[in-house]
């Protein structure tokens, strides 16, 4: 699969099918700190990404108010 990293920019490539969640924790990342986002989807920790897909990793960011 392909994997975009934003706002970084990287790109990855991973093969075979994975779940997101295990996905997103393969990367050193934590669920919850980044949306999955698969063309106009917004994807789940549960999700399967397949092998062929292009999926984008977008880290959640807060500003808080002051």
């Amino acid at each position: 699969m392909h994997v975009r990293l934003e706002p970084q920019g990287r790109q990855l490539t991973i093969a075979g099918r994975r779940r997101v969640g295990d996905l997103v924790r393969s990367l050193g990342l934590v669920t919850g700190t980044v949306m999955v986002i698969r063309g106009d989807d917004l994807l789940t920790d549960d999700d399967m990404v397949e092998d062929d897909e292009a999926i984008e990793l977008r880290a959640v960011i807060s500003g808080g108010a002051r």
